[in-house]
């Protein structure tokens, strides 16, 4: 008899007679009667059987290949191949209904004092007046639900449950303590009185909504977890989604339902994988729950937006999501048009159940990020220009380029953001990695070809369709192909040694696909047409993911998104967001190339970056934290927010928290190197991490002692010089 162990936290495991809800992170489960299963080409599954009397089975899987670590086989959405919204049940938030036979709702939040009520009233009246499904108020012909967030105080919270039509309660602060980032040392017994803690102060609450009919979002942050949640499971999307069940649990045992579930994060990659872990959790459990979607404290502009797609475009687009908001340092308001924006395209993904045809997937890891890198060019015998810089370790960017371009070569070099010198460019920390050339320039413009073998010369790779290669080739490009052009053997009249790309749809065929193997292509470009309307470009490049890892094929992939003309700035950003970032946050992909005619190339090759750095791969610039402000704010944070950024922005791989004031904890900077953040009125707190080292700063001297502090710890250059 084969015998194992495994993490008694795994969400794969029902928690009925073995009693694993608190089970500390290092304990494990003593389990038994082994089954090593075989399913062909798939890792081997393990089905294990708990020791324990019971009927419980868990389903596991090794984490990658050769891994010892088990991870759960388990469903978090409705379809892994199509858009198909989850199923939930129908909670009222005043007189609007929540969950998946509604539309998906949109909501924002006043950044007015409260106690300023004319301020706020006025602030409400825009938000409504913009279209929000959910704030509050109930005046003045307007009649939208009234919302009340409530951090530390219960007592507040009884109060407001008796006029607000619901109730947010954050679970890692509203009985315990502020987190003090401490290793505590819990026992069983420990452990069992701080949750009867929360339960008998949580209780009363969960009473009164039940008697005035209130809604209620357990809504959980990574930033703000309780010190005993992460001495447990640490500081993850396990721990977020255990927080959340601790006060579900106490609502389901006073029968109370009407209430919504929330997994916020400022990083996309970890509130994508709470999300998922806690729809997971409530497949096993039966639970059917709505969901609140937001990215918290996304910042301003094209990036919060950004941030917001990548987050919650992922999950509309596995059907996941009840009602969304978007973070931003900006007024309220303005959060209204890039919910509604992302909103439509997730109930449109739903309705159309957009898709592929059903495919097997084993490779992707929905609950943590192991990311797929393709194998980067390696320089071949014989060849005369170096290919190597041609794609980026960490993410790369193409452009598509015009030939009007070449006609001014330097400012053509500035526009990829190359450096130059004397006229010549340079790769920089932010250059385009290639480009792709849809018409070459004639055999006889010397000019042109002389940009063009300029950069050939340092290394960015110049792609070109086949019939330009073979009708006016350009020395050492690569020939864009498609899977015609392989199949009739075309490319073969090229000559001996030109490079490869690969141009695919993701949905074709799999006898078609069996070309890939007998071809060696630099990379490919996945391009699903974006006039298609019944085919998802997501689930299509997960399919052909599969298939590459099914048969070890390691070509790079690069999203290549073609939008239509005429198509409205925050669309780009949300689709591009969407579409690509549901990928790269599961580690599928290797770069961008965003096409759009009239759109702004600067704008393109900057959105291509951010997507990037969003997703957390290539970093090129400072990365924000900056809270959305609220009653609770202690300074102007949009004006703050922005005279650091133009101080600050030309730091990449720093990053830097901005917060109003530190209601959630530092933890809420846990991504962060440093952060500055209200303390008292016209005071600011400085931290390094989660540490706060300078307190009390009066605020105009502030934004100087937040450069200082990032002088004292060796992480400041001075800003380039404008040439």
């Amino acid at each position: 008899m084969a015998t194992g162990a495994v993490p008694a936290s795994f969400s794969g495991l029902r928690r009925m007679d073995c009693n694993l809800g608190s089970a500390k992170k290092v304990d494990f489960v003593r389990v038994s009667d082994m089954q090593r299963i075989n399913y062909g080409r798939r890792r081997k599954v393990l089905v294990i059987r708990n020791s324990n009397p019971g009927p419980d089975i868990a389903e596991l899987q090794t984490s990658s290949e050769g891994s010892p670590l088990l991870v759960p086989r388990q469903k978090y959405c409705e379809s892994i191949h199509k858009t198909v919204r989850r199923k939930t049940r129908t909670v009222m938030v005043g007189n609007v209904a929540l969950g998946s036979e509604h539309p998906i709702r949109i909501q924002t939040m006043t950044t007015t004092d409260t106690k300023d009520v004319a301020a706020t009233v006025e602030q409400v009246m825009k938000i409504a007046d913009k279209g929000a499904d959910i704030n509050s108020l109930i005046q003045k012909n307007y009649n939208i639900p009234l919302v009340a967030d409530i951090h530390f105080a219960p007592t507040v919270a009884l109060r407001v449950a008796e006029c607000f039509d619901k109730i947010r309660v954050n679970p890692g602060n509203f009985a315990d303590r502020r987190a003090q980032f401490e290793k505590l040392d819990f026992t069983d017994e420990d452990y069992q009185k701080e949750l009867e803690h929360i339960e008998q102060v949580f209780t009363p609450l969960v009473e009164k909504c039940k008697k005035y009919g209130r809604a209620m979002r357990i809504g959980t942050n990574h930033g703000s977890l309780s010190d005993r949640i992460m001495s447990y499971y640490g500081d993850s999307p396990r721990g977020m989604v255990e927080s959340a069940f601790e006060f579900a649990r106490i609502c389901r045992k006073l029968d109370f339902h009407n209430f919504v579930f929330s997994m916020k994060a400022s990083n996309p990659i970890v509130m994508v994988q709470a999300y998922r872990l806690l729809v997971a959790e409530m497949y096993v459990q039966g639970w059917d729950y709505p969901l609140h979607l937001g990215v918290t404290e996304a910042g301003e502009g094209e990036d919060g937006r950004m941030k917001s797609a990548i987050g919650i475009g992922t999950l509309l687009q596995d059907g996941l999501g009840d009602t969304i908001r978007v973070s931003l340092t900006e007024p309220p308001e303005e959060e209204i048009d890039p919910c509604r924006r992302l909103a439509n395209l997730g109930m449109k993904a739903s309705k159309l159940q957009q898709g592929v045809a059903p495919f097997e997937e084993k490779n992707r890891h929905y609950f943590d990020f192991q990311r797929r890198t393709g194998q980067l060019p390696v320089q071949k015998e014989g060849e005369e220009v170096d290919y190597r810089g041609v794609l980026h370790r960490d993410g790369s960017v193409l452009m598509s380029v015009s030939l009007d371009r070449l006609k001014t070569p330097e400012l053509f070099y500035k526009s990829l953001a190359a450096k130059l010198v004397i006229g010549m460019p340079f790769k920089d920390l932010a250059t385009v990695d290639s480009i792709l050339l849809r018409e070459l320039p004639p055999l006889d413009d010397n000019d042109a070809r002389l940009t063009l073998k300029r950069l050939v010369d340092v290394s960015m790779g110049i792609i070109t369709p086949l019939s330009e290669q073979l009708t006016k080739p350009l020395p050492n490009a690569m020939a864009l192909v498609n899977l015609k052009e392989l199949s009739t053997g075309a490319y073969k009249l090229l000559p001996e040694g030109t490079r490869l790309v690969l141009s695919l749809r993701g949905d074709e065929p799999y006898e078609d696909l069996e070309l890939l193997k007998e071809v060696d292509a630099t990379m490919i470009l996945h391009d699903l047409p974006f006039t298609e309307e019944k085919i998802s470009r997501v689930h299509a490049a997960r399919r052909l993911f599969e298939y590459l890892s099914d048969n070890a094929l390691d070509f790079p992939v690069i999203h290549h998104i073609q939008f239509p003309k005429g198509i409205h700035r925050d669309d780009l950003v949300i689709k591009a967001g969407t579409n690509a970032g549901a990928l790269l946050v599961d580690g599928l992909g290797d770069g961008l190339l965003l096409e759009a005619p009239e759109q702004d190339f600067d704008f393109l090759r900057n959105t291509s970056f951010n997507l990037l750095q969003g997703c957390r791969m290539r970093n090129t610039k400072t990365e924000y934290v900056s809270c959305p402000s609220c009653g609770r704010t202690l300074f102007d944070l949009q004006e703050i927010s922005a005279q650091i950024r133009e101080k600050t922005s030309h730091l990449p791989g720093v990053s830097i928290a901005i917060m109003g004031c530190i209601v959630n904890g530092p933890g809420e900077m846990a991504d962060a190197d440093f952060g500055y953040v209200g303390g008292a009125p016209g005071k600011i707190d400085l931290y390094v991490g989660k540490t706060v080292v300078k307190r009390g700063i009066a605020m105009e001297h502030a934004t100087d002692a937040l450069i200082q502090l990032i002088k004292d710890h060796g992480r400041w250059v001075d800003p380039p010089t404008e040439e």
